[in-house]
């Protein structure tokens, strides 16, 4: 009985001490903390070019992980088109849509119906979403990655507060030299 009581204080201990030491990031899925240097990876543009996060360095970059099927992602994305990519653009701000695990075609489907302009990049397998949070995680989540490639944002799902904080924390990058 000694050694079962043990056992039960040792695995609640355990637990109590992994929960209070887990971050906010870790709560939504993420396995990249602020700070990070974000992972390198391709991009494969729908129907455009392919190249490496790391070519970036120097701008400051927002990624959008998204999907078609995903409503809060079509909620919020117009939100980045009109107030973070079109007055941003040309100060140095990338911002690509990572679509996860689905078809050029649908992708490119799906770029036109919400009608944006910044460039969706395809992620067969969700392997790039996979370098960032846990793959059963959902995704209407932004990294934002600071101009040498270090994260500086997490967000998950779109709250428009937290989108703001976003918002603030992109254009504070962008006014820095």
């Amino acid at each position: 009985m000694k050694s079962i009581y043990k056992l039960f204080l040792t695995s609640v201990l355990t637990i109590t001490v992994s929960c209070g030491q887990a971050g906010k990031e870790d709560d939504r899925g993420y396995i990249v903390k602020r700070g990070d240097m974000a992972p390198d990876f391709i991009i494969n543009e729908a129907g455009g070019e392919s190249y490496r996060l790391s070519d970036l360095r120097g701008k400051v970059v927002m990624l959008q992980f998204t999907a078609s099927w995903c409503g809060v992602c079509r909620t919020e994305m117009p939100f980045i088109e009109e107030e973070i990519w079109k007055p941003k653009k040309d100060e140095g701000l990338v911002v690509i849509g990572i679509d996860r695990d689905e078809p050029l075609d649908k992708v490119l489907k799906f770029r036109e119906e919400m009608a944006v302009t910044y460039p969706l990049a395809l992620d067969p397998g969700a392997e790039i979403f996979g370098l960032f949070a846990l793959k059963e995680a959902g995704v209407t989540r932004n990294v934002i990655i600071d101009r040498d490639g270090r994260i500086i944002s997490l967000t998950r799902l779109f709250d428009r507060e937290e989108f703001d904080g976003m918002k603030k924390i992109i254009f504070a990058e962008l006014a820095k030299d």
